[in-house]
């Protein structure tokens, strides 16, 4: 491990990517180096810490999940903070990923009842449950997997990072 720089530009943005190298990657436009720092950062920060099969934890798992939610929408949608636009981005995550279809107009009842209250209340409320059998999404019982949830979380952040490597680099995406 590096020691600890004052330098902004040292930061690490993912493991051996510093703001640097991130400022030189974007200044050559490219596309690979960048994808694959994004991937990078997503996995060390909520796919893994959730995922050791000794240690894990519905609850932690859905309390990363729904930190990535909010963190990845912002990154694609260019938002500088989500303050104030969590339940939107809740809501366009899940309205907008064929992995996530189950819970399609279920973004605002989610935001509320599983993302706040299991990052405001350290519970879930009005009776959803998170669990680690089952399906995906039980909408009879408001039972969520965090088993197969997790999992499709990272195949929503592959299928972005794969696809972020072949969008021109003047589109939107970047």
């Amino acid at each position: 491990m590096k020691p600890p720089s004052h330098n902004p530009d040292d930061t690490e943005i993912a493991r051996d990517f510093t703001v640097r190298q991130y400022e030189n990657a974007r200044g050559a436009k490219n596309r690979e180096e960048i994808a694959e720092a994004i991937r990078r950062r997503f996995t060390e920060r909520y796919i893994k810490p959730a995922s050791e099969p000794t240690q894990r934890h519905g609850f932690t798992m859905m309390a990363i999940s729904c930190l990535m939610i909010e963190a990845f929408v912002s990154l694609q949608k260019g938002w500088r903070t989500s303050d104030g636009k969590g339940e939107l981005a809740v809501s366009l995550f899940f309205d907008g990923s064929d992995h996530f279809r189950e819970f399609r107009g279920h973004g605002k009842a989610f935001y509320k009842n599983v993302r706040c209250g299991i990052l405001h209340q350290a519970e879930t409320n009005e009776g959803w449950k998170i669990v680690r059998t089952g399906p995906l999404f039980d909408l009879g019982s408001h039972t969520i997997n965090a088993d197969v949830f997790l999992p499709k979380l990272k195949e929503v952040l592959d299928a972005f990072c794969d696809k972020l490597k072949t969008f021109d680099w003047n589109g939107p995406e970047w």
